[in-house]
């Protein structure tokens, strides 16, 4: 039985086994890559928007771009509770895991819905080569994160028989994916953040096999102070009042790329989009 994430002993996504072999190989693409790097997603640590790169401007028009201007989407860990069947469970080849709206559990055993500020998360999947201007139509989008009090369907202790936010989605002709999802929470020792695995084609990913990129998008730090202060994330309050963007094991080593842009209130709900070079 897992224990809860504010338990100080959590592995959750933690470990030098799980992060450093992760850190090592971002920091040789970035050491190759080269200074002159433009990244896609311009966002300080506090979640202001910096000035665009010609980059990501061009990808969002469809334009061209050099591919130097262009680097793929960092790899990081799935973390101990992915789901795809790397760490016991596998709900990819669960029928009803195809899905856009992925805040209730499905399936027969599983009844439960995740309660918090409602969040959409719209990822577009562009080809690094092309310098982020062509989208990957037909590939496939498997996104996971936690719920409000921290914890991870089919995992956590509470939830073993759930698995709501979770779900596959293949990309659109212009390579979007969209979830309706709620906000999550931030638990001990990580920066509130959002798993997701990118798949060739629907069939990989629903065959859980063939992942081409596993990587996390942050949320920023203004958007989580103002969720956080609403009923039910009383702990992630104390949480994030712990952490930074530039202490987190995950995204201490650069986070421009997987800084997702936000925009909503806590009434109507947020929407949070990021571009993912692969």
């Amino acid at each position: 039985m897992h224990r809860h994430h504010d338990d100080e002993d959590h592995e959750h996504d933690r470990g030098l086994s799980y992060d450093l072999p992760v850190l090592a190989r971002r920091r040789m693409i970035q050491l190759m890559a080269g200074a002159s790097l433009v990244p896609l997603v311009g966002c300080s640590a506090d979640g202001e928007t910096s000035a665009s790169s010609s980059s990501s401007a061009s990808a969002s028009s469809g334009g061209s771009s050099s591919s130097a201007e262009c680097a793929t989407i960092p790899n990081e860990t799935a973390g101990p509770y992915p789901g795809d069947g790397s760490n016991g469970v596998n709900v990819l080849k669960e029928s009803g895991v195809v899905r856009s709206d992925i805040t209730k559990s499905f399936g027969d055993s599983a009844g439960g819905t995740a309660e918090g500020v409602p969040l959409t998360v719209t990822l577009t999947v562009v080809d690094a080569a092309s310098g982020c201007g062509t989208p990957k139509e037909g590939a496939a989008v498997y996104l996971w994160h936690c719920d409000r009090e921290g914890n991870y369907s089919l995992y956590s202790e509470g939830v073993t028989d759930e698995n709501y936010l979770r779900g596959v989605q293949e990309t659109d002709d212009k390579g979007q994916v969209t979830f309706k999802s709620i906000f999550p929470a931030c638990y001990t020792d990580r920066w509130p953040h959002i798993h997701f695995e990118v798949y060739g084609s629907l069939d990989d990913a629903t065959a859980a096999t063939s992942i081409t990129n596993t990587s996390q998008l942050a949320l920023p730090k203004d958007v989580c102070d103002t969720v956080y202060a609403t009923d039910g994330y009383s702990q992630s309050v104390r949480n994030l009042g712990q952490l930074s963007l530039e202490t987190d094991n995950i995204f201490s080593d650069g986070h421009d790329q997987q800084l997702a842009t936000l925009e909503g209130s806590v009434e109507k709900g947020y929407t949070a989009t990021l571009t993912v070079p692969v």
